[in-house]
């Protein structure tokens, strides 16, 4: 394996060799994209716990370069769903045509955008519920239903959504059960001076800076069993289980606490951190760094809790300081 590419036919078999596929990685990722090193790191997580992400950030901050470069990155095939009022789910999952074939017609299902890889749903909360419920099936099974035919979804596959937080006219926020099936919640914050200038300087010159492939389809997937393979003690379980139960007790600030689908999440975000970092063993810093990313948008704050400003992250801190 070479210092500065993945070999497209060997897989990852160590601990320590996932860490140094994954700093060549983000090497490669840090030629297009400046900055944004967390963001990247938990789109990578979610990717291994074969979950989903919802990122939510002001709009040009990057967000539909961030994602195709990471898939460009790993040869995967992109695509992007612009989600607006009027969109249907036959435009997301695809949908039966006709065609004349040696003098008959017969039905061909034609694909939607939802079958690839990677797929961007850009502004989900601008789409219908009708049509955001589209992608739950997709998103749960890894496999879409039109008619009576099921297709089964390409490995590996993955749902980045989008959501603008300050335009909120004409949108349809999504409902809790379906923000349960996201693993993740991303925030994205604006890039520091020193960042901003580096990007100005980088996307001002006659080319946009192009990025070669660091990662492959049959390593990715042995990264994603190795991912669920990365020993977590039982002292680490218990506190995952304990931070997640007084989300559910603190009614002081949280009406509605968290699901057991947000502890299985953060064992394994924890577990895929631990991976990336070429550990084989989950830190307590680990549960602790992805507890605000899993919660986040798996609590519904009480009246008073928002009307005083408290944020899910402020909340999330306090139980964490609490949990010993």
């Amino acid at each position: 394996m070479s210092e500065n590419n993945i070999d497209s036919g060997q897989a990852a078999t160590t601990y320590q060799n996932a860490g140094r596929i994954f700093k060549n990685f983000f090497e490669e990722i840090g030629k297009v994209i400046v900055g944004q090193n967390r963001v990247v790191e938990q789109i990578m997580i979610a990717i291994l716990c074969e979950g989903h992400a919802l990122m939510e950030s002001n709009p040009g901050l990057g967000k539909t370069l961030m994602i195709s470069t990471v898939s460009k990155a790993m040869n995967l095939k992109f695509s992007r769903i612009q989600c607006t009022p009027d969109l249907m789910p036959s435009d997301i999952t695809g949908t039966n045509v006709i065609e004349e074939k040696e003098n008959r017609k017969e039905f061909r299902f034609s694909p939607g955008p939802v079958f690839a890889n990677v797929v961007l749903a850009d502004e989900i909360n601008r789409a219908s519920p009708k049509t955001q419920s589209a992608l739950l099936e997709a998103m749960q099974e890894q496999q879409v239903t039109v008619g009576n035919d099921t297709f089964l979804l390409d490995r590996p596959f993955f749902i980045l959504a989008t959501q603008n937080p300050i335009e909120m006219e004409g949108t349809y926020p999504l409902p809790e059960a379906q923000l349960d099936r996201f693993l993740l919640k991303i925030l994205v914050d604006y890039p520091s001076y020193e960042e901003e200038m580096e990007i100005i300087n980088r996307y001002t010159k006659s080319e946009a800076p192009k990025i070669s492939r660091g990662l492959d389809r049959s390593t990715l997937l042995d990264l994603q069993k190795l991912t669920r393979q990365v020993p977590i003690s039982e002292e680490l379980k218990q506190r995952v289980l304990s931070i997640v139960g007084m989300t559910r007790k603190d009614k002081e600030h949280i009406e509605y606490g968290a699901s057991p689908r947000a502890s299985i999440g953060l064992i394994l975000a924890a577990k895929a951190r631990a991976l990336i970092e070429g550990r084989n063993f989950v830190s307590k810093e680990d549960i602790d760094y992805m507890a605000y990313p899993v919660l986040r948008h798996r609590l519904i704050l009480t009246f008073e809790a928002e009307r005083s400003g408290i944020t899910p992250d402020q909340a999330i801190e306090d139980i964490i300081k609490k949990v010993k």
